[in-house]
């Protein structure tokens, strides 16, 4: 079941410079996370916005620094920059 999750999370359009990809398990994990946290109120809704923030700032690295094509490390970048100045914002505010 792995190995057929691993062979789904590679497919990707265009096939040589992919732009589109299915998501990968840490992308699933923060849009799940992030999701659930709208429902929920007090310490599990601290705990899941924080795992939500650790599994995107995981997934904007791995784009960055491994991603498919340079469309992909450009959202890496993108969303690694927009985490850092939200938390800097939350911190300052």
């Amino acid at each position: 079941m792995w190995l057929g999750f691993k062979r789904l999370t590679q497919l990707g359009w265009p096939r040589n410079s992919p732009i589109v990809q299915f998501p990968n398990l840490s992308l699933i994990i923060a849009l799940t996370a992030g999701a659930v946290a709208e429902f929920v109120h007090g310490p599990a809704r601290t705990a899941l916005v924080s795992v939500h923030v650790a599994a995107l700032t995981f997934w904007a690295y791995t784009e960055l620094v491994s991603g498919a094509s340079w469309f992909r490390r450009l959202l890496g970048a993108g969303v690694m920059i927009a985490i850092v100045v939200i938390l800097a914002l939350a911190l300052l505010g």
